[in-house]
């Protein structure tokens, strides 16, 4: 019976882990959907996305990654990132309650390996200026990380 029990305790991960596997799994699904991810990139407006990913016909995506109802109620940031993309998704876990996300941005729900997209958010195309200067950036952040630099 305490074997039984043991099999049944479920693992709990913490917000690092939880924030890790979730960008991974949306990594993976956002390269099987054509695009090129990068990790951590800065915006000109300060603000630091989790992801950023340019797309096969040059559209840049935004993602938020959340790790837990309390990040996301702390960090009331992510209209700030809106202005940088063509697309703005969050990325939850399997167990957010995703009731608690606003219904505007799209929404995509990931883990280790890989993720679906539960909501397309409406398009909102950059401008042509606004874009050139983003994919030179993406292009040159990309180049720099892939010498180690």
């Amino acid at each position: 019976m305490a074997a039984m029990e043991a099999v049944l305790t479920l693992v709990s991960i913490s917000r690092p882990e939880t924030t890790l596997a979730v960008t991974r799994g949306t990594s993976r699904l956002l390269v099987s959907m054509g695009f090129a991810p990068l990790a951590e990139v800065g915006l000109p407006n300060g603000r630091r996305a989790d992801l950023m990913a340019l797309g096969p016909k040059g559209e840049i995506v935004i993602v938020e990654v959340k790790s837990s109802p309390e990040d996301y109620l702390v960090d009331r940031k992510w209209g700030e990132y809106l202005p940088w993309c063509d697309a703005f998704y969050f990325a939850v876990g399997p167990e957010f309650p995703q009731t608690l996300l606003p219904d505007e941005p799209g929404l995509i729900v990931a883990d280790s390996f890989g993720g679906a997209v539960v909501r397309d958010p409406p398009p909102t195309p950059l401008a042509a200026a606004r874009r050139k200067a983003l994919t030179l950036a993406f292009g040159r952040l990309a180049a720099m990380r892939a010498l180690g630099r």
